[in-house]
């Protein structure tokens, strides 16, 4: 059974930064490529950052480039995402969720499978 477990979110000023964590289980983790995608209300859901499977190349949103950096620790099964310098349009959950397809490239949804439940993140003004 595959699990995908986000945790990090809260409540921040503008400017603060956060780390999100994912620990996967059920899954030959260092195999997949994994990607970080985030959902604010009554928005649809947007890919933020993603990971190849060895470390190498990210890839960012404009949105968010320069400001967070996506990473991984294959011995602990774990991808991460460092937020910083956090605005309130920043303020989504945030899912991580593993590349199945990589026809479709690391930024579409499309290409992934498996998902985590979601952590809040919510930045104030």
């Amino acid at each position: 059974q595959v699990q995908l477990v986000e945790s990090g979110g809260g409540l921040v000023q503008a400017g603060a930064s956060l780390r999100l964590s994912c620990a996967a289980s059920g899954i030959i983790f260092r195999t997949y490529a994994m990607g970080w995608f985030r959902q604010a209300p009554g928005k649809e859901r947007e890919f933020v950052a993603a990971i190849t499977w060895y470390g190498a190349n990210p890839v960012y949103a404009d949105s968010v480039k320069g400001r967070f950096t996506i990473s991984r620790d294959n011995t602990k099964n774990t991808v991460f995402l460092q937020m910083s310098t956090l605005k309130p349009e920043d303020t989504a959950v945030y899912y991580c969720t593993t590349s199945l397809d990589s026809r479709y490239g690391l930024q579409s949804a499309a290409g992934y499978g498996y998902w985590g439940q979601g952590t809040q993140v919510t930045v104030s003004s």
